[in-house]
């Protein structure tokens, strides 16, 4: 056997394949042989022996860690089977049958469950993390969470809280252990928790804690205490008589809730009452939830109306949680060792689910200090290897990448190393320790903390440019999901080993996805479009005292109606192309979806977010746009224009040159013409949570927006000539 012919036998008997096996056997030289050649026949040197030894040694380390291809947990052309032979009605290709999946472990068939499996696994290990600025972590091990939770529930039955799923606990704090340890506490004795959080507004807080019977809040600070006061002295929540307070509260709080009658007490006052009611054999021992039981009651952001509660239960948080377990259950496993960073608001579905699957497998959970602009110093102090995101923090991240790279030079190379990064991913290959991490993407890596394993992104769409940029630089697993609130979070998720971008993966296990014609749209179920519905065992009872809403959401068939417009694709994975919800005609008849339309604008580089309004008594549209800071000065100075920020906002040529940039990547997205702008205002002020433009889910309040807006709205109309 020739000497080459015997390396390519080793190769080959190793699995080297396709390009990878080309590439290696250009390295090996040429060798002079014959058919008679034998090692015994060949002279060689003591420097050839050595450098046919080091050649060896080379093909035998490389062998050993060449990067391996993920293997995917099912044919990825493939990723959802017809149901009863519907091609628009689709269940995960990971079942066997079309019998959805409940739960993943025996033992974890509640939210309650689930923690304790984790208590199980991790016993005095860390369980929930906290910093005060400039320190590191301090961590609260799991027996202590389960021994607080237990104390903290007996102190709430002590304040007359019943031990039943339809006694509701308000919880109206930022992210921080207390929130997870007063969620237990309520599981422990087989209470429902129903989040609040600040930018619900005085008339939509009022409308919850009566709607949901509310008598017990904890909060974390005293001005959200006094918030609540205020409303109970204006007689408008009369149920309210108990505020627990997690930081320390002054006497005058404690004096004017007294006046009002509502009790004001400290954390430490209540668990000390619960230790005392703990002695008491009939409250001494917990009394855990059934599946069916009530859990939490989710209020929507409320973008129009009054806010409704989703009623989710333990059995929808059991089968979402299990279902991202399944999938993941041959890429990624949640380790002990496994840490996530908690600042998503936990009155979001999203953070709470990410939370129960950390929990159930004893892994840990840091939480921000609460201040966004301190995130990234919390991420490098945390070290996470777990990442839940929205695409507009990943977006945040993108730019900033691209902004950092300012010579033509190293900019060439970035894309380059992305480009290699890239055709990696494209064969299934996911790592962070090649040569191109080692010297362009280390960096960038370690801003964020330097031990990724996962991202999660969900909440709204992502653009495939920036997931796959992101895929490729960050080195680590990112998956993308969809769903909704009252879904308990996710309905579809990404498959692993499935690198393509543009799609928001396949059914989880616990529901089906079909798609239902809505003639007014032009969609039709038989072309593979329409309404995007969801059954199964992860969605929601119903709203909370309101059947009318319930009846809209969920059909007589159990189908939740989404009101989002998707696209099966070929190889079963469903697309998000349109919104059902917020379209409106113009003048002429033709529809508007907005959101699709301001999707295609956040891909402009000046533009960092948008908001498109029209009139059905106006024939075009226009829009709001607030320019990105970290780019815009140096994208209109291309452009030949010098100014502040601000200045530039006002500036006409400005806004002709941003609108020319909006028309162009309109166009190329295959934007008609009646659904591009016709004109548009810089603001130089961020649409946020603050000023109420955003909801909490960072979703834009589009009633709010016009209201604030409505005159320069006016003024726009009345100044565009078409």
């Amino acid at each position: 056997m020739h000497f080459q012919e015997w390396l390519q036998t080793l190769g080959t008997s190793g699995g080297v394949r396709g390009p990878e096996n080309k590439d290696f056997w250009s390295l090996v030289p040429s060798l002079p042989l014959s058919s008679s050649f034998s090692f015994s026949s060949l002279s060689l040197s003591p420097s050839s022996l050595l450098g046919i030894g080091a050649l060896a040694s080379f093909t035998a380390y490389w062998l050993v860690t060449r990067p391996r291809p993920m293997r995917p947990p099912c044919d990825l052309n493939t990723q959802s089977i017809p149901v009863q032979g519907e091609p628009n009605w689709r269940r995960s290709a990971l079942l066997k049958d079309d019998l959805l999946l409940e739960f993943y472990y025996d033992d974890t068939r509640t939210a309650y469950d689930m923690f304790q499996r984790g208590l199980r696994v991790a016993g005095d290990g860390p369980c929930l993390g906290f910093r005060k600025p400039g320190e590191p972590y301090q961590w609260i091990s799991y027996t202590e969470v389960a021994e607080q939770a237990q104390v903290l529930g007996s102190g709430l039955l002590g304040k007359g809280c019943q031990p039943n799923p339809e006694q509701l606990v308000g919880i109206f704090a930022q992210n921080r252990p207390e929130w997870i340890i007063s969620e237990l506490a309520c599981y422990t004795f087989s209470m429902a928790v129903v989040p609040l959080y600040d930018t619900l507004g005085e008339e939509a807080m009022v409308h919850i804690l009566n709607l949901a019977e509310i008598s017990l809040v904890m909060c974390d600070k005293e001005e959200k205490a006094e918030s609540l006061l205020g409303n109970k002295e204006k007689g408008v929540t009369p149920t309210l008589s108990c505020l627990v307070l997690f930081n320390a509260c002054s006497d005058a709080i404690v004096e004017r809730g007294k006046n009002c009658g509502v009790e004001i007490l400290e954390l430490p006052q209540l668990m000390e009452l619960g230790r005392q009611n703990l002695r008491d054999p009939a409250v001494s021992f917990p009394l855990p939830p059934q599946p069916q039981d009530l859990a939490v009651v989710c209020f929507t952001s409320g973008t129009t109306g009054k806010p409704k509660g989703a009623m989710i239960t333990h059995g929808n948080i059991a089968s979402n949680s299990s279902s991202v377990i399944k999938i993941l259950e041959g890429s990624f496993v949640i380790q002990q060792e496994d840490v996530s960073i908690s600042y998503l608001p936990l009155a979001h579905m999203f953070e709470r689910m990410i939370q129960v699957s950390m929990l159930c497998h004893g892994a840990r959970i840091g939480f921000y200090q609460g201040d966004i602009s301190l995130l990234m110093d919390d991420i490098k102090t945390l070290k996470p290897t777990l990442f839940p995101v929205v695409p507009r923090l990943l977006n945040r991240i993108y730019d900033k990448i691209l902004g950092s790279v300012t010579s033509p030079l190293r900019r060439a190379v970035l894309h380059y190393a992305v480009r290699r990064k890239q055709a990696e991913l494209s064969s299934g290959v996911v790592r962070n320790n090649s040569l191109w991490d080692r010297l362009v993407f280390n960096r960038i890596q370690a801003n964020l903390g330097g031990n990724l394993r996962f991202i999660l992104t969900a909440s709204a769409p992502i653009s495939p440019t920036v997931l796959s940029f992101l895929r490729a630089t960050l080195g680590c697993l990112i998956f993308e999901g969809y769903g909704q609130t009252e879904c308990t979070a996710g309905c579809t998720f990404s498959m692993p080993g499935d690198w393509s971008a543009g799609h928001v993966g396949a059914p989880l296990p616990c529901a089906m996805v079909k798609l239902i014609d809505i003639p007014d749209m032009n969609y039709y179920a038989k072309n593979g479009e329409g309404e995007i519905c969801i059954r199964g065992h992860s969605v929601f009872r119903g709203y909370l005292k309101d059947e009318e809403k319930t009846t809209e959401a969920l059909d007589s068939d159990g189908w939740l109606h989404s009101g989002d417009v998707g696209q099966w694709l070929p190889n079963g994975t469903l697309r998000i192309i349109d919104r059902k919800k917020h379209i409106f005609k113009l003048s002429q008849g033709e529809y508007i979806a907005p959101e699709k339309i301001e999707n295609v604008y956040m891909r402009c580089v000046p533009v960092l977010q948008v908001f498109v309004h029209g009139d059905s008594l106006q024939s075009h549209l226009i829009g709001i746009v607030v320019p990105d800071p970290e780019v815009f000065i140096d994208w209109v100075k291309e452009r030949g224009i010098v100014g502040s920020y601000e200045e530039l906002c006002q500036n006409p040529d400005v806004k002709k040159e941003v609108l020319e940039d909006m028309t162009a990547v309109g166009k190329e997205a295959g934007l008609k013409s009646f659904e591009q702008v016709k004109d548009l205002h810089l603001h130089p002020e961020m649409f946020s949570v603050s000023n109420g433009l955003l909801t909490p889910t960072l979703k834009t309040r589009r009633v709010d927006i016009y209201r604030v807006f409505q005159e320069r709205i006016t003024n726009m109309y009345s100044t565009t000539a078409i």
